[in-house]
């Protein structure tokens, strides 16, 4: 038992991800950020769509949702917290929800911050989640609609899943989040090690993605708020954690 993952590029930064299980021969979209380019994807693959999991409202995750559906009679599932604004939406779910993606078993977790309703989809069996906006390789998603606080959480629950979990998020911001985040904590020999990595993967055209829970917890800013030394920088050495990641991101925003 296999489950097959195509990542490709679309739009300006965004990435789409097709997921399949071979056994069952059954394949979803991770988003839809426009029709034609899972359109595209699909054709390369061989592949016929039978499922988009939608992590949140945002146009740039959901164009292509109403398009493919007509095509391909898809099944769209998505955020229940967000089901009035997700285009074609058949089933809604949230947080602690399961369903089966052939022989996979997609568990629900709501990470709400970037938008409120917003949802990561995990996959245990193959060591996998598809997080959208929330997690990014060494960033995270803006707070939009949510508070920090929250934003903070959502984070959190991804920061507890096995390190050994392969992480599909929805941009390729890498090298400049990897920019930044040596702000934060350049005195991080791993994160400095990563960076050139990062620098030498997009001068050659690569993709950063996708990434691990393990690799991010060991040089992400914005998971590392337990860090003396980060503490220290920012002046808040007896905050709570989410106060210290509301900092990390406030100057992410005006860098």
């Amino acid at each position: 038992m296999a489950l097959d993952i195509h990542q490709f590029p679309c739009l300006s930064d965004n990435f789409g991800v097709l997921i399949r299980d071979t056994e069952r021969g059954v394949t979803a979209s991770i988003d839809a950020p426009n029709a034609d380019s899972v359109r595209q994807a699909l054709a390369e693959k061989g592949w016929k769509l039978s499922y988009i999991f939608t992590t949140h409202h945002h146009a740039d995750h959901t164009d292509g949702n109403l398009a493919l559906k007509k095509e391909t009679g898809c099944v769209i599932i998505g955020p229940k917290a967000e089901a009035a604004k997700i285009p074609g939406l058949d089933t809604a779910v949230g947080e602690g929800d399961a369903f089966r993606l052939g022989s996979y078993q997609v568990q629900v977790i709501e990470t709400p911050g970037h938008t409120n309703g917003h949802i990561t989809f995990h996959v245990p069996a193959a060591n996998v989640a598809f997080v959208g906006d929330t997690l990014f390789a060494l960033g995270c998603g803006r707070v939009i609609e949510g508070t920090m606080e929250m934003m903070w959480t959502s984070l959190a629950k991804l920061a507890a899943l096995p390190g050994n979990t392969q992480i599909y998020c929805g941009h390729e911001y890498t090298l400049a989040n990897a920019k930044f985040a040596l702000t934060i904590e350049p005195e991080n020999a791993e994160l400095v090690a990563r960076a050139a990595d990062i620098e030498a993967l997009r001068k050659a055209g690569k993709a950063t993605l996708p990434t691990r829970i393990d690799v991010e917890l060991a040089t992400n800013p914005f998971l590392r708020v337990k860090s003396p030394a980060i503490r220290k920088r920012l002046g808040l050495e007896a905050a709570p954690d989410w106060q210290v990641f509301a900092e990390v991101r406030n100057r992410k925003n005006k860098a």
